[in-house]
């Protein structure tokens, strides 16, 4: 039995590294776009360390991939992506999450005040307001 488990969960698809170290950059662009500070964006990509995030942006290819950086550029890309299906503005996609929320669970915070704490929990509950806001599942 416990052999069949081991073989479900090795058969679920995932990202291969160089997937992910093509998606480094775009993650940093959109954080660009998203007029994050060096601070943020090493908190949202999981409280990397100044020489790790250096390293990230000048030679992506050469990070080591973990689960929490796969996991956390996949948060931040799906963040980006039901923004880009719920407002129609460009300045709106980027601008949201600048812009402080009245939704009772933001308590008049913005999304980057609430994601740049640097827990994953807190990308995922973003995320999932995103989601249900454009009427997704989670």
């Amino acid at each position: 039995m416990a052999r069949q488990n081991q073989t479900a969960i090795q058969s679920v698809p995932t990202a291969d590294d160089s997937q992910i170290h093509t998606a480094i950059p775009v993650v940093l662009n959109i954080l660009d776009k998203w007029q994050c500070t060096e601070e943020e964006k090493r908190a949202l990509l999981g409280q990397l360390p100044r020489s790790s995030f250096y390293r990230l942006q000048k030679t992506p290819q050469s990070v080591r991939v973990t689960v929490d950086l796969a996991d956390r550029l996949a948060y931040l890309l799906n963040i980006h992506a039901g923004l880009r299906l719920i407002l129609s503005d460009p300045e709106s996609v980027y601008g949201w999450v600048r812009r402080p929320n009245d939704h009772v669970w933001f308590r008049g915070r913005s999304a980057m005040e609430i994601m740049a704490s640097g827990r994953m929990e807190d990308l995922i509950d973003v995320f999932r307001h995103i989601d249900a806001a454009r009427g997704g599942w989670w």
